[in-house]
């Protein structure tokens, strides 16, 4: 019989809100039900078995965990790297509360980045991953960041095609500048076979940025940064992206690539159901400043902000998502169940992983992270086993 656990005493944080002095009953790899303590306790499903282990959480959050949808590496390794590399990236930022992980790529020759998506979509047949993005080539050299401005190429249908087919199924996004040549058949393409097209590293004008959405584009990546800023009289494609209640806004709150208002300014208007916080991490995340490549790029890590040698541009970032959680709580003043959805249900949903993960739902994934009441990482359990062991009896 698979091992019972119960984490008692927690707030928890539910779909429906934060139920305080709540347990979680986890059976085996699964989430079994939710309640509360007391003569008469309201349980979500089911009952703890009488073997189960209590494990005492009060003066705890329990959260779901964190699921990133645009992450280039961590813990000194990249996942335009080898399998070893690749792992070792993931099991970095599990230890920081990331349970369901999309692994982008950036913009290199199409040989390899053919090449990295089959490697890629094997470690997500295995589990080890939720899926491939496709960060670059299909990107304005206008806006390029830290992308190898000699490796860029226009939207050719044919050429994106490529990359989705050598993902055996496994490509989940692909970021594109829609308002280059092909970038609108692309898009259909995409939508064709049931992979996001996301807005990104695009110098769009707001028309065409509608243009895209219509075409089934369904995701800003990294609002605000790598694309025009919003103006009065050419609002550019902010606007487009924060007012269509059908695109999801990636943000990446470290306090460097954000200001504040601009995180607000996203949260008021997109709302909280529209907002998925992202790292769009690089293998310096937990390593360190020093010297790094991202792609063919090299990069410069000093206190924290990665930028290019050459250029200066923000090259990624060395966030992790309980950082960013812990930020938008303590800092942006967020409550904490926007900041959830921003985490975890609305990634999850976007991916279509919903019905197993981003929410402590009786028969999901149990995948969850315990929080201190400083919001400080104390515990990550994935599919019921401890990544992170809180050793709290």
């Amino acid at each position: 019989m698979a091992p019972s656990k119960v984490l008692a005493g927690a707030r928890v944080v539910l779909p429906t809100g934060i139920v305080d002095g709540g347990h979680v009953i986890v059976e085996g790899t699964r989430i079994a039900g939710w309640g509360t303590p007391g003569p008469e306790p309201v349980v979500g499903l089911g009952e703890a078995r009488e073997d189960a282990e209590i494990i005492d959480v009060r003066g705890h959050w329990v959260v779901p965990g964190f699921v990133d949808i645009h992450n280039h590496g961590g813990g000194g390794a990249s996942f335009s790297g080898t399998a070893d590399d690749v792992l070792t990236a993931l099991r970095f930022h599990r230890l920081h509360g990331t349970t369901t992980l999309v692994a982008s790529t950036v913009t290199d020759e199409m040989d390899f980045l053919v090449q990295q998506a089959g490697l890629l979509s094997e470690l997500t047949e295995q589990g080890d991953l939720a899926g491939i993005h496709f960060e670059g080539p299909f990107i304005s050299p206008c806006r390029k960041g830290a992308h190898s401005e000699g490796l860029l190429r226009d939207p050719d249908p044919a050429e994106v095609r490529k990359l989705i087919d050598a993902a055996r199924g496994k490509a989940r996004m692909v970021t594109l500048a829609t308002e280059l040549p092909g970038g609108i058949d692309s898009v259909r393409l995409l939508t064709e076979h049931g992979v996001i097209a996301a807005v990104g590293h695009t110098d769009a004008t707001y028309e065409q940025t509608v243009e895209a959405i219509d075409a089934g584009a369904t995701v800003a990546t990294h609002l605000f940064n790598a694309m025009p800023a919003l103006g009065h009289r050419a609002p550019g494609p902010i606007a487009a992206l924060l007012e269509d209640e059908r695109v999801t806004v990636e943000l990446i709150n470290d306090g460097v690539h954000l200001h504040p208002a601009a995180l607000e300014l996203a949260f008021r208007h997109a709302g909280a159901r529209r907002v998925a916080f992202i790292t769009d991490a690089m293998d310096a995340a937990g390593f360190g400043d020093g010297r790094y490549m991202l792609g063919p790029l090299e990069v410069e890590v000093a206190d924290g902000v990665a930028r290019l040698v050459e250029g200066g541009s923000i090259a990624g970032s060395t966030l992790t998502l309980d950082r960013a959680f812990k930020r938008a709580v303590t800092i942006d003043r967020l409550p904490v169940e926007d900041v959830v959805a921003a985490l975890s249900a609305n990634p999850a949903r976007l991916l279509g992983m919903d019905d197993r993960v981003g929410s402590l739902e009786p028969g999901k994934d149990a995948d969850l992270v315990l929080l201190d009441e400083s919001f400080d990482l104390k515990g990550v359990m994935r599919q019921g086993e401890w990544v992170v062991d809180p050793q709290l009896g």
